[in-house]
């Protein structure tokens, strides 16, 4: 088991958790998360299937027991885990559970799970109890373990000043995680605002400031605050860290690192691996998709007829499909030369995979007097999805060749070393793009053939999209967006050498444009998109003389009207003006005779 590492079943009735607690262990060479259920029905059902595939596909089961809302729940749990136990007797089971009731615990304990952990341990003391529970030992949670065995020793003193110490420990370690949340909060807030496009030079070293100042407080709480146990899990990672630095970089472990600079070396992405990167990358994408997914672009999107819950639901579910996409490649062995020739079948399998979960493979809806399975009619617009919409996402084979052998990234006619930060944050606009615009594809079939079924509209829609004058009006804009898009928009982004993507802001989703050269798109050009490449260009080229031209016959009518025009005016208004005086004169003449 030593030679290739633990491969891990997730049972969780929560998908964000699994996704969460997937992306975390992912950062580990040693761990791979195989696969993931929610039911104990899909539990056994995967095993099934693993199995045949091969016995050894599984090393351990890490399961919820319940939850805490449903004393039901509980009791299917322990009934899952009897039945792991009968037919999986080799197969260790470890609870990551919520549920801290003694009762259960040992209930679960004689049925023949392995080991438990609470939910909310710390990522290292959790890999640490998989390890051990996967090579055939017990673990149960330490604290309750030491506690019983003083009970049993009657010795109340230890038991007394082991609390007095554990409860010392527990404040100080509550004490450094508030604080790490706070400033990781402002820090998830600060970096946020500096992927917000279209900010001044000022601006963006003001923002870069504060988060310097953040990662340094970060390390200072971090080491200030450590309990013992801690403070040797630091050392482990500063002297791991000063291990796997380059050799040119030229720092010995005598010399002095101050903590921002330790900070920001530790959080370097050159550090990583291809797959901690990822890891890196997604829990990120996480936490962006927390904020608004409002569409706040000039441009409607497909995604946009769902409720925020459930446009969320689908972007959970495709960034999953995406990590499980790269284990697949990875496992493969792939080479970097063949991302080209197999990129269309990724996106396609993506968007298929994506459609079936977010869907259900089996789920139907009555059209008339019949019932239709929604996911048959939806795959059957494959040909037009891969063509309006996945065929045009951009960049997309460099982002997978970034992710899976980390090479460079050439975006906005940069070349961004892979182990950046800017590459980073590169990838992750690319990836952000590619999420939105494989969930735009699995709605688009759903709205061109099942658009006004009540069912759907009434599991899938915004409130204010529900009625068919409303869902009209939102399919006539997708439309004309497709229109002016093939027609207009893309040929003025080939012609200007530019991709538009849709990034995740905190404002909502918002739209950037990156340069790229598209000189080869530009020449395959024809029709409508090719004339109006070339008004474009003529546009461009007329237009300075078109303006001296207009400027120049803007000066003459202005010196017409003022020098000849005017002045001749002038000259008549002032012989009137002469005469009425003249006039007037005269009769006062004759009025004094």
């Amino acid at each position: 088991m030593s030679d290739r590492p633990l491969k891990l079943l997730l049972v969780d009735q929560d998908p964000i958790f699994r996704l969460g607690l997937r992306v975390a262990l992912e950062e580990f060479p040693n761990l791979q998360v195989v696969s993931e259920a929610e039911t104990d029905t899909a539990v056994l059902q995967t095993l099934a299937e693993l199995a045949l595939q091969d016995p050894t596909s599984v090393d351990i089961v890490i399961l919820e027991l319940g939850n805490s809302r449903s004393v039901q729940s509980q009791q299917l749990g322990l009934q899952l885990c009897q039945q792991l136990k009968a037919q999986y007797p080799n197969l260790p089971v470890l609870l990551l559970s919520s549920l801290q009731d003694r009762g259960l615990l040992m209930a679960a304990k004689a049925i023949g799970v392995d080991g438990y952990c609470p939910k909310g341990t710390p990522l290292s003391e959790l890999v640490t109890a998989i390890q051990q529970v996967a090579a055939g030992y017990s673990h149960w949670y330490e604290s309750e373990q030491r506690d019983a065995e003083n009970k049993r020793r009657g010795n109340r003193q230890n038991v007394s000043g082991f609390a007095l110490t554990r409860r010392l420990t527990k404040q100080l370690e509550n004490l450094r995680s508030s604080g790490i949340a706070q400033i990781d909060a402002n820090l998830a807030a600060v970096t946020a605002q500096l992927q917000t496009p279209g900010l001044t030079v000022l601006e963006r070293a003001v923002l870069a400031g504060q988060r310097r100042e953040l990662l340094t407080s970060r390390w200072l709480v971090n080491h200030l605050l450590a309990t013992p146990a801690r403070a040797q899990i630091n050392e482990q990672r500063q002297s791991k860290l000063f291990e796997e630095l380059p050799s040119h970089t030229n720092i010995s472990t005598n010399s002095a690192l101050a903590p921002s600079d330790l900070t920001q070396t530790q959080n370097a992405p050159s550090l990583l691996s291809p797959r901690a990167l990822q890891a890196t990358l997604f829990a990120s994408c996480i936490n962006k998709l927390q904020y608004s997914l409002q569409n706040v672009t000039d441009i409607a999107l497909e995604i946009d007829i769902l409720r925020p819950d459930k446009k969320r639901e689908l972007l959970y579910i495709i960034l999953q499909k995406v990590a499980d996409a790269l284990d697949e490649l990875r496992n493969s062995q792939i080479d970097v030369q063949q991302l080209p020739e197999i990129k269309n079948k990724i996106l396609y399998d993506l968007w298929r995979e994506a459609t079936i979960e977010f869907f259900g493979k089996f789920s139907r809806v009555k059209i008339g007097n019949t019932f239709v399975e929604i996911v048959n009619v939806l795959l059957q617009s494959a040909g037009v999805v891969q063509v309006e919409i996945l065929n045009k996402i951009p960049l997309v084979r460099e982002l997978f060749a970034y992710l899976l052998f980390q090479t460079d990234l050439v975006v906005d006619n940069k070349n961004y070393p892979a182990v950046s930060f800017e590459a980073k944050e590169q990838a992750e606009i690319l990836l952000e793009n590619l999420l939105i615009q494989i969930a735009n594809s699995v709605m688009q079939p759903l709205l061109n053939y099942l658009a006004d079924v009540e069912d759907i509209k009434h599991n899938f829609y915004d409130r204010n999209l529900v009625s068919s004058r409303e869902i009209e009006r939102f399919r006539n804009d997708l439309s004309w967006k497709y229109r002016l898009r093939n027609y207009v928009t893309e040929p003025k982004a080939i012609f200007e050498s530019r991709y538009e993507l849709f990034v995740f802001a905190p404002r909502g989703i918002a739209k950037v444009s990156i340069y790229a050269p598209r000189t080869q798109e530009l020449r395959e050009l024809s029709g409508i998109p090719l004339f109006i490449t070339l008004g474009l260009e003529f546009g461009d080229a007329i237009a300075p003389r078109l303006q001296s031209l207009l400027s120049f016959l803007g000066s003459g009518v202005v010196f017409v009207l003022t020098q000849i025009v005017g002045r001749g005016l002038g000259l008549i208004v002032r012989g009137i003006l002469q005469g009425i005086g003249s006039v007037s004169l005269l009769e006062g003449k004759n009025r004094k005779l």
